[in-house]
């Protein structure tokens, strides 16, 4: 959980080095059912692509190894540093494996809190670890439906594949720019993921005082670009940034815990605008059960896309364009709630979720009609954007380093949805140039019967 990863770096002992890791394999059964390979306005008639499939995989999540050290300056001071990357042990096409791809950064502890800056979790993803105790092995709505999909990376550059945007759950593809910069950069758009490690970033937590701590996070502005006029090419100014803050709290013995972010995302969606939202998420403890709770909203910025047209005056074809989803000019709201439960049996625990990615409401839609960079006539309203998610299982803890863990988990996707887990295997469609490939069909359903297993060191 991405609370929990936050954690290692204050923990590791004075003037001390060491090497850590956690290995997160899973063996099962996948199924997806049929699906369309686009969306369907409302009014037209789906055309099915006619593949269900159903595999085995051995599949990652999130296994990773990293180095931390600490240093004890004096005066109450300690400088830090963790360096972390994807550990796979798998070589799936979907797998990314760079280094210091995770948690990686530096900072400098005391009475005052704790900076640092690099790359990590934001303070929203952090307060997933109030609630998401209701899941077996790795497939649960974290990341899967809460919060959207998992990326890390830069924030959106329009240079690169950033002016069309992706369904919720699903994978960006290249914008008004052309070519794809980064295999991390992080996807804007309607749908772009909450749950992420914001790199070029400074971060700031308080001590915890009365059980109530603060963190603030703040993704800099390094892909900002300009649109001069004597450019040769028509050109896009965007500044993009991010800012990410909690407070939460935990008492009663760390039975009752509870949270709330927001967060203000500049320029990802449509430029010279901000998205922004809130989530609230926490848990008790009641000793015979554990219960996690979460509630998010977030509202995506909609409007044309404002390029400045080539110097010898021929505005290019994206010009025309709006952010993927938006129909209109406006706005789009996601909502996603979740419940999870923990019920421990002997060393183990039974352990399930349930959770809902409402349908987008709001300005979304097909692209509208736009005439010199005005909206002319809206596009047609998409339904049927929402998902409803669950998994439960059993976990038994052999110690405190090595679980094994067996489950079943379902992702409902609505006809325009395409929910999923990061690392699951969908590859439905002949090549991975559309939908079916890195994500499902929209509307396909998943779903997975599987074994797994975690080893910490």
């Amino acid at each position: 959980m991405a609370g929990v990863l936050a954690a290692p770096v204050i923990a590791v002992a004075q003037n001390a080095t060491e090497v850590y890791g956690t290995v997160n394999m899973a063996f099962g059964n996948f199924r997806y059912t049929d699906g369309t390979a686009a969306r369907t306005a409302d009014g037209a008639t789906p055309v099915f692509y006619g593949n269900s499939v159903s595999k085995w995989d051995v599949a990652n999540g999130a296994s990773n190894y990293g180095v931390r050290s600490r240093e004890n300056l004096g005066g109450g001071l300690a400088a830090w540093v963790q360096i972390e990357q994807n550990a796979p042990l798998e070589r799936s096409s979907n797998q990314a494996i760079k280094p210091a791809s995770r948690n990686s950064a530096i900072g400098l502890q005391g009475g005052f809190g704790n900076f640092f800056m690099g790359q990590w979790t934001t303070p929203w993803a952090d307060l997933d670890a109030l609630w998401g105790i209701g899941t077996v092995g790795f497939w649960g709505p974290v990341t899967g439906s809460i919060g959207r999909r998992e990326t890390t990376g830069t924030a959106p550059d329009y240079a690169c594949t950033n002016a069309v945007g992706a369904v919720p759950g699903g994978a960006n593809v290249a914008g008004a720019g052309g070519s794809i910069c980064d295999a991390l950069q992080a996807g804007g758009g309607v749908g772009h993921a909450l749950w992420r490690r914001a790199s070029n970033a400074i971060f700031y937590q308080s001590p915890v005082m009365a059980g109530v701590q603060v963190k603030a996070a703040y993704q800099t502005n390094e892909g900002r670009l300009t649109n001069p006029s004597s450019a040769a090419a028509a050109q896009v100014a965007s500044n993009p940034w991010l800012f990410s803050g909690s407070v939460q709290w935990a008492g009663m013995g760390g039975r009752a815990r509870v949270g709330a972010a927001y967060d203000v995302h500049h320029d990802f969606t449509t430029p010279g605008q901000s998205d922004n939202g809130y989530s609230v998420k926490g848990g008790w403890n009641f000793g015979v059960v554990d219960v996690g709770l979460a509630y998010e909203v977030f509202k995506y910025k909609c409007g044309v896309i404002p390029f400045t047209p080539a110097a010898g005056g021929a505005a290019p074809t994206a010009a025309t364009a709006t952010p993927g989803l938006c129909s209109d000019a406006g706005e789009v709201k996601a909502k996603q709630y979740g419940v999870a439960l923990a019920v421990p049996v002997g060393p183990g625990s039974i352990r399930a979720s349930y959770a809902v990615a409402k349908d987008l409401e709001g300005q979304v839609g097909t692209a509208p009609t736009v005439v010199a960079g005005q909206i002319t006539a809206p596009g047609t309203h998409i339904s049927d954007t929402g998902a409803k998610q669950y998994n439960i299982g059993y976990e038994h803890r052999f110690s405190k380093r090595t679980n094994i863990g067996i489950g079943y988990a379902k992702v409902d996707n609505k006809a325009n949805a395409q929910f999923t887990w990061t690392g699951a295997p969908p590859i439905q469609t002949a090549s991975c140039t559309a939908a079916g490939c890195n994500t499902p069909l929209f509307g396909s359903d998943v779903s997975t019967f599987f074994i797994s297993m975690t080893h910490r060191f």
